[in-house]
């Protein structure tokens, strides 16, 4: 008799951490069950708990927790492998069931929850019988029962009753339990071992998300829409993320590392991922909650469903250039290379570029400069003009986002334009001088034939919207005259081979993109078809003035919004600490953002699953004193992250980072690091790291959308972070200015903490910056 497995993902995650030799065992294992389940030397048997749980031996110490899933019509049966275990760890009251909402498998193990909770919900542990084949050995000790408090702490989840907790999909055998735990160290514990739904639906309750939030944000996206058989292991098999057991799995042992074999999605994100829109969709969530795994995986999902072909009809674009190259190399490790192909991956400038490059004549472009050289053409200008009324930071936004953003051309439509989130309010007298000068100005860079990205990205967005409106007049032309006539008169218009760019756009970090940014990739793709683009952003991570209302660009994500909530790079330490830098007073679940769209976020429910040391806060005495220990910090990291788990040597290499304010100390770091500590480092450019120093080094702005297993954060001192010399000027002149810098700063720093996934250090000379939660 012969036997197709199939592997759980906790069993997975359990096989990772194991020793290389038992991975290589648990193969050898796998080959002879397939070959015959009832080879005597398996062992096969069943726990006397729950009769759907089998145990068979893997070696004398490990165990492969299995159970039947059906039997095929040629007599192959089908088995899952829900967990891998020291035969120690093996207990009577694990327990399998098919999940009542999601309809799916779930393996419940009570044996990682502490022995506070067990107690109070009357429940012992019967470890299973030992197997008479092991060597002997000495009895386990076990844990001796712990007197109960004399004081009573009330339930953490006190406020829930067993049905909502069943209504909301949490699984039966732990909401007994569930409803016992009276601090967030026994909930950590409990849902160590529960199942993926319940998991996220007891950190969102005790996160303080209210119930209703809970069931649209965390159950409705995993719900099966009727109810399942619970019975029914073979169909519930069907709805689980499982992965079959063959000889592919044997060279991602000989790796290392058995996660290389498959990319994991949570059922959350997936159902994100694979579901159809009628039109824009928008993602939303904190950082490390999977926004761009899942633009990536929706990528993916496109590219599979397109039709035969060889055009690039899929973008993936970001805002800034290092992050495209990071999604270009993410990308790659998840798309076959025929798929890849047809997908375009440009940051937003580049894309602008190539727009104008195709509609400017030979010779004619212009120079295109950023905005610090606008800057100082500004302040000459006001200079000349001997005009102190206005600052020339906030004439050259309100002209970016107001006047380009909106494609103003004219004084009186100026007069009428939106200034939503810029501020204080303008008067007509006010406009009008304002608008006077920004026509001197654009003036100005006429004559020097240079122009800023935010004007080339708005003259792009406007031939993108021409070449859009004469695919519609095509159309309709098409429609009134039923095809008649339409060759002659598209070869006679230069039309006949003009369409759409994009099939489906994907964005990624799109809240730092502006209004030109939008119209222009709205006029890219085609609105009348579904799928037409894909939104993923977070408006606490903005690190770039641009505010805007999609619905206003013709992007109408309305009914089309989902949101992400569990982080699954940033440990719960991190995080806290983190979330502490986005407001000095409100709590940061109260904190609301703009969320694209004329309405508001906040990251209620936002929390981790993941823990590790609490983050390192040193302060200095000198910037030579800090750099001194930011030496010593990353030779210890170095040191440590230089061997695996099983001892053998590793290159550390873009593992660890550092994080600066500006140009100047990243020059000044690097400087201090090689020649003085001996630490080659790499900084990190608009085109990716740059060298290849083992610890990367760079500005805040370039840490956007990466991660590093360890990252310092240095010259955190007041006056750096942030510059008060820059924003100081408009706590009088210009009150809301100042509360915006100040909200863009703390965005800054709060992106910054959360690249970090399991240690942070965050050191400082002199004073402290305002906004560490020190």
């Amino acid at each position: 008799m012969t036997a197709r497995l199939s592997l759980y993902r906790k069993a997975e995650q359990e096989l990772y951490k194991l020793d290389r030799s038992v991975k290589a065992q648990f193969y050898d294992f796998c080959h002879v069950f397939r070959n015959n389940p009832n080879q005597p030397g398996l062992k096969l048997k069943k726990l006397k708990g729950d009769s759907r749980i089998w145990s068979a031996r893997v070696n004398d110490s490990y165990r492969a927790l299995l159970t039947p899933t059906g039997v095929d019509a040629d007599g192959t049966e089908s088995w899952l492998v829900i967990a891998v275990r020291h035969r120690k760890d093996v207990y009577e009251e694990l327990q399998v069931a098919v999940n009542r909402v999601t309809g799916e498998i779930e393996f419940v193990d009570l044996s990682v929850v502490g022995g506070s909770a067990l107690r109070r919900a009357g429940i012992t542990l019967t470890p299973a019988e030992p197997d008479r084949t092991a060597p002997s050995a000495e009895p386990e000790p076990q844990p001796q029962p712990q007197p109960q408090p004399t004081v009573e702490t009330p339930p953490l989840l006190a406020a829930y009753s067993a049905d909502q907790l069943r209504e909301l999909g949490v699984a039966d055998q732990l909401i007994e339990l569930a409803l016992a735990v009276t601090d967030s160290t026994e909930l950590d514990q409990l849902v160590e071992g529960a199942p993926l739904l319940s998991k996220d639906v007891l950190y969102g309750l005790a996160a303080g998300m209210p119930i209703d939030e809970v069931r649209k944000e965390i159950t409705q996206p995993v719900e099966l829409g009727h109810e399942p058989d619970l019975g029914d292991f073979a169909a519930a098999l069907s709805r689980t993320k499982v992965t079959a057991v063959d000889d592919a799995v044997q060279a991602a042992i000989d790796e290392g590392d058995f996660r290389a074999w498959k990319v994991f999605l949570h059922p959350t994100q997936e159902r994100i991922v694979h579901r159809h829109y009628n039109g824009p969709a928008r993602v939303s969530g904190g950082p490390g909650t999977g926004k761009t795994i899942v633009a990536l995986h929706r990528v993916k999902h496109l590219a599979e469903q397109l039709p035969p072909g060889s055009n690039k009809t899929i973008l993936l674009t970001t805002f800034t250039k290092n992050l495209t190259t990071d999604l270009r190399l993410r990308l790659a490790s998840l798309v076959e290379p025929e798929l890849l192909d047809r997908v375009e991956i440009a940051h937003i400038d580049q894309l602008a570029a190539r727009v104008l490059g195709e509609n400017t004549a030979p010779g004619r472009g212009r120079q295109r400069v950023y905005d610090h050289v606008a800057l100082n053409e500004m302040r000459q200008l006001l200079a000349e003009l001997d005009d102190r009324r206005w600052e020339a930071e906030f004439l050259l936004e309100e002209w970016e986002q107001v006047i380009l953003g909106q494609s103003v051309a004219t004084r009186s439509a100026y007069f009428q334009a939106r200034r939503a989130g810029r501020g204080r309010s303008l008067t007509r007298p006010e406009r009008n001088h304002i608008w006077k000068l920004v026509e001197q100005f654009t003036a100005r860079l006429d004559k020097l034939g240079v122009e800023t990205w935010g004007q080339a990205s708005e003259r792009a967005a406007r031939f993108e919207i021409e070449r859009a409106a004469k695919i519609r007049a095509r159309r309709e032309y098409k429609e009134e005259v039923g095809g008649k006539d339409l060759i002659h008169r598209d070869n006679s218009s230069g039309m006949r081979y003009l369409n759409y760019r994009y099939r489906h756009i994907v964005v990624d970090e799109a809240q730092d993109l502006s209004p030109a940014h939008w119209k222009m990739l709205r006029a890219m793709a085609d609105p009348d078809l579904p799928n037409d683009m894909f939104i993923a952003g977070d408006t606490h991570q903005r690190i770039y003035d641009h505010q805007v209302a999609l619905g206003s660009l013709g992007i109408n994500i309305r009914g089309r919004s989902s949101r992400l909530t569990l982080s699954y790079r940033t440990t719960k330490e991190i995080l806290t600490e983190a979330l502490r830098v986005v407001d000095p007073v409100k709590p940061w679940q109260q904190v609301n953002y703009d969320d694209l769209d004329d309405g508001t976020d906040n990251l209620a429910g936002y929390r981790s699953v993941l823990h590790g040391p609490a983050p390192a806060f040193t302060p200095y005495e000198t910037w030579e004193d800090e750099l001194a220990g930011l030496a010593t910090t990353l030779a210890t990291w170095r040191e440590e992250l230089s061997t695996d788990e099983n001892g053998s040597p590793i290159d550390p290499s873009g593992h660890i980072a550092v994080c600066v304010a500006d140009r100047d100390m990243v020059s000044q770091t690097m400087y201090y690091l090689v020649t003085k500590a001996g630490i080659t480092c790499a900084e990190l450019t608009k085109d990716g790291p740059k060298g290849d120093g083992e610890v990367h080094v760079g500005t805040m702005h370039r840490f956007k959308g990466l991660e590093y297993q360890r990252l310092a954060i240095v010259g955190a001192s007041d006056g750096i972070i942030p510059r008060t010399h820059v924003i100081d000027r408009y706590r009088i002149e210009d009150p809301p200015r100042y509360e915006r810098e100040q909200r863009k700063a703390r965005s800054l720093l709060f992106v910054a903490t959360t690249r970090a996934r399991d240690a942070l250090n965050i050191s400082w000379h002199g004073k402290h910056s305002p906004y560490l939660p020190v």
